[in-house]
């Protein structure tokens, strides 16, 4: 044996890695009423009335409007109940995922 002390090496230790995000988006359409986009915004995304009037506002000049950014499964439950909350009153509102 030698006398030279052996000097352990720092164990590396995986960062885990954060979930991908995605975008919830509202798509425009010509037939669903503006108040009743404004009420499922609120219901659905917790807005403020002010917030989801402005979000609906930027989704009718744009087309289409960011509403929120969550992990992939709580993204898909937001967008699956503002979809169902159109269909159950038969409007065509439409939100949609995409990863950001």
């Amino acid at each position: 044996m030698t006398d030279t002390p052996t000097i352990p090496r720092a164990k590396t230790r995986p960062k885990t890695a954060r979930p991908p995000l995605y975008k919830v988006i509202l798509l425009n359409d010509d037939f669903t009423p503006r108040d009743f986009v404004v009420k499922v915004l609120q219901a659905v995304f917790r807005m403020s009335e002010g917030e989801a009037l402005d979000a609906m506002l930027t989704a009718h000049q744009l087309g289409a409007a960011v509403i929120a950014v969550f992990t992939r499964e709580i993204a898909e439950e937001k967008v699956r109940r503002g979809n169902e909350m159109g269909a159950a009153d038969g409007y065509p509102l439409t939100f949609t995922t995409e990863k950001e």
